[in-house]
């Protein structure tokens, strides 16, 4: 998977775990205030049997006051705690409508409390009738007795089930919390975590964007040196063929010419076959250089019998001892490959005259199902590693000729490879094809 594919994989992971996380979070923090709503609720019940037990007992002591003093103050405030009871109640009845236990508990305190507030109204009513009537007080205060214990046995019941209850709640909350700041956690780290993911695989991207852009500017700067290159041999090939075509077959030429002038006047058989012997090394010249710039047997016998032919010739000019490894039944090559193979015999041969300093070289052709491969190797001094370094990185100004013949193999869809050994240097050329109708014929002669 390409790296930018990776790093919208990580970045598009760490959204779905966000949003996933923040899901969680949100069902956990509802759940969590749930729990803390029946905490507080649990809190609401005991402050109303505290305000329960807090209005009887203010209506005990403004019933007592009253009894002992009579006084109009005491019986509005017992009058106010009577009232204020049944509301009391009223509230706790509705806080413990939903536990069923505590709803058959409740009935039983408001019966003991309305019980106990008849009493002390009773009490009220005595003192208003009879103040003297101290019997009949304490006969009241003996069937309130129980009334009291009932109703604080009834109450701390209650205490003690949403104490339980609280304990419960509480725990549930607290686990709540834990879960929920857990989730967050997890959520946070794990998106961090495929955040910094997405981070290296979008540098990654970046640095291969970069190196391929640095490597597009070498080969720009490199194709720019090689077309300038080029420029200057087609030059210097131009100049060289002008002399050639100059100094040879245009002296050549000129001889004929001047044969047959003098043969118009002197008519002497000498100077018509001195003419004919001119015309016969103008024509062998001529060939010689077509032969140099596309020879014809590349086209007219194959890759083998052209090789052979340049081999020799160049063995020859050269002095260098070269041993030839060709297939005798080389078969059918596309006419671009066998064009490639034979530029990069030639220039490889031309190197090694120039500077291997090589007395001798070896040159090979081994033929495989779908590709060809072209050895040539010599036994110079060699190529050093800086060169080949600087030569891999497109930093080398050497000249056009292995620049050329790696931008060439690489036109064909092949590669080319240069090798140090000892001694010496092996250039190996490894190109495909396949079986084509424009392709060279293969030939019997070589």
């Amino acid at each position: 998977m390409p790296p930018r594919k990776k790093a919208q994989a990580a970045f598009a992971s760490a959204v779905v775990m966000l949003f996933l996380s923040a899901l969680a979070t949100y069902f956990a923090m509802t759940r969590l205030l749930e729990s803390e709503k029946w905490v507080i609720h649990t809190h609401e019940v005991q402050a109303a049997l505290g305000d329960i037990d807090s209005a009887v007992l203010r209506a005990g002591r403004a019933r007592s006051a009253y009894v002992i003093s009579g006084g109009a103050d005491s019986l509005a405030q017992f009058q106010v705690a009577a009232l204020d009871i049944p509301l009391k109640l009223q509230h706790l009845r509705d806080l413990t409508n939903d536990n069923p236990k505590q709803r058959e508990v409740f009935a039983r305190l408001e019966d003991a409390t309305a019980s106990r507030v008849s009493l002390l109204q009773q009490s009220v009513e005595l003192s208003q009738v009879r103040p003297q009537d101290d019997q009949g007080q304490a006969d009241l205060a003996r069937q309130s007795l129980p009334l009291s214990a009932e109703m604080s046995s009834t109450m701390d019941q209650m205490r003690v089930e949403e104490q339980g209850l609280l304990a419960v709640r509480e725990r549930t909350s607290r686990r709540l919390f834990i879960l929920t700041v857990v989730t967050l956690c997890v959520a946070f780290i794990l998106a961090i975590g495929l955040f910094g993911v997405h981070y290296r695989f979008l540098s990654a991207e970046l640095r291969a964007r970069a190196r391929a852009e640095q490597i597009a500017l070498a080969s720009e700067d490199s194709l720019r040196k090689l077309t300038g290159r080029l420029l200057q041999l087609q030059d210097a090939e131009r100049r060289k063929f002008s002399r050639e075509l100059h100094d040879s077959l245009g002296q050549y030429l000129a001889g004929v010419k001047m044969n047959l002038q003098m043969f118009s006047t002197e008519r002497r058989d000498s100077l018509l076959a001195e003419a004919v012997q001119l015309l016969d090394h103008s024509i062998a010249e001529t060939r010689t250089i077509s032969h140099l710039l596309h020879p014809p047997l590349l086209d007219e016998a194959g890759f083998s019998s052209a090789a052979r032919w340049y081999v020799e010739g160049f063995a020859q000019r050269s002095g260098i001892e070269i041993k030839l490894d060709l297939p005798d039944n080389a078969r059918r090559l596309p006419k671009p490959v066998a064009l490639g193979l034979f530029r990069i015999l030639q220039e490889s041969l031309t190197n090694i005259h120039r500077h291997s300093g090589s007395a001798k070289a070896e040159v090979a052709l081994v033929l495989l199902s779908h590709q060809v491969i072209l050895k040539v190797r010599d036994y110079g001094k060699g190529i050093s590693p800086r060169f080949l370094e600087k030569l891999e990185a497109n930093q080398t100004n050497s000249g056009v000729g292995l620049a050329g013949m790696r931008e060439r193999v690489h036109e064909l869809g092949g590669r080319l490879s240069i090798d140090r050994c000892t001694p010496g240097t092996l250039i190996s050329a490894t190109l495909p094809f396949a079986e084509t109708g424009e392709t060279e014929e293969p030939s019997a002669a070589g």
